[in-house]
């Protein structure tokens, strides 16, 4: 019997394994050779021999070639901290907002089969003109100083959204009548000071913290002297004093609404130089963008200390 048992388990055995190998399927990779022959196509919108940067518009069209390629990776400025977007053909448009003159180091990452990829840089030169509304800058400066704060008497004065051009609300989150007195009342202490210098006529922003600057802390906000760890809260700050610019909103958002939920968008940001003032939070970005304003209200929106974040506040003339 025990024969008998020890004869059909290996006859069993050798079926199976005659039946594994008549089916074995043998799979490759292929050529893992990463993409190559990259190029980055910057058409400049408008240059010409006359305007050897553009029209002004600061808008330059994005196409990127590359043999093999399977997808493609771009970041607009290699002086700001790196943002690696996603294209899926390989084309964009991509709008320039700092005035004037600038050019930019543009860096292209092509991926191939296997996650193989190569990378390629070129410089663009390009042109920004803008010029502000007038009734944006008289609200925001009163032609000459005015000075804002945070309205922590309204619903939704601080708020958390996807950054999007179609979604313009914080959908995500949004704080309640004095959300923020008992944790970080330094959020509604700190006053800003927009002003229209008239010699010049360029523009100047002073923040003054009294009670310290509401932000995070480390690599999620440039104020220096900020703590490299630590919670969101309020954090000793003296305040500081920089230039800012008017600059077309890098959003893409709409001059109106998409539904009635959305808030409408300026299309105008505030550009803060430097790194040692901010406008309400204590984020990284130093574009804000003017959804709403008028003489006794302002609507801004920031892109967030986190990637794909937007941070909402809603700001009054200091009463």
């Amino acid at each position: 019997m025990k024969t008998n048992i020890k004869y059909m388990l290996g006859l069993f055995m050798a079926i199976l394994l005659t039946l594994v190998s008549c089916n074995e399927t043998e799979y490759s990779l292929g050529d893992l050779t990463a993409p190559s022959n990259i190029v980055i196509n910057a058409e400049v919108v408008g240059k010409d021999a006359t305007h050897p940067n553009g029209d002004g518009s600061g808008d330059v069209k994005f196409t990127i070639t590359a043999d093999k390629a399977l997808s493609y990776k771009i970041d607009y400025d290699a002086s700001t901290p790196v943002d690696m977007v996603f294209l899926a053909n390989g084309k964009v448009t991509k709008k320039y907002t700092n005035v004037g003159v600038h050019t930019y180091t543009v860096t292209a990452i092509v991926y191939g089969a296997g996650g193989t990829s190569s990378v390629v840089t070129k410089d663009v030169t390009v042109r920004s003109d803008f010029t502000p509304s007038a009734d944006i800058v008289t609200a925001l400066t009163n032609n000459s100083s005015k000075t804002w704060v945070v309205d922590k008497s309204v619903p939704g004065h601080f708020g958390v959204g996807p950054w999007s051009a179609t979604s313009i609300r914080p959908e995500w989150w949004s704080a309640g009548v004095n959300e923020k007195v008992s944790s970080a009342n330094c959020f509604y202490t700190a006053t800003f000071t927009f002003a229209k210098v008239a010699a010049t006529g360029n523009y100047e922003l002073k923040v003054a913290t009294p009670d310290g600057a509401f932000t995070k802390t480390g690599s999620l906000t440039t104020l220096p002297g900020i703590p490299s760890s630590g919670d969101e809260g309020c954090y000793n700050y003296p305040g500081g004093t920089s230039a800012f610019s008017f600059v077309p909103s890098s959003s893409g958002a709409p001059a109106a609404p998409t539904n009635p939920d959305n808030s409408p968008s300026t299309q105008t940001a505030i550009l803060l130089a430097g790194v040692n003032t901010f406008i309400g939070y204590g984020a990284v970005q130093k574009e804000y963008e003017i959804l709403v304003i008028n003489s006794g209200y302002l609507y801004l929106r920031v892109q967030g200390t986190e990637t794909g974040n937007a941070w909402y506040m809603k700001l009054i003339p200091k009463p």
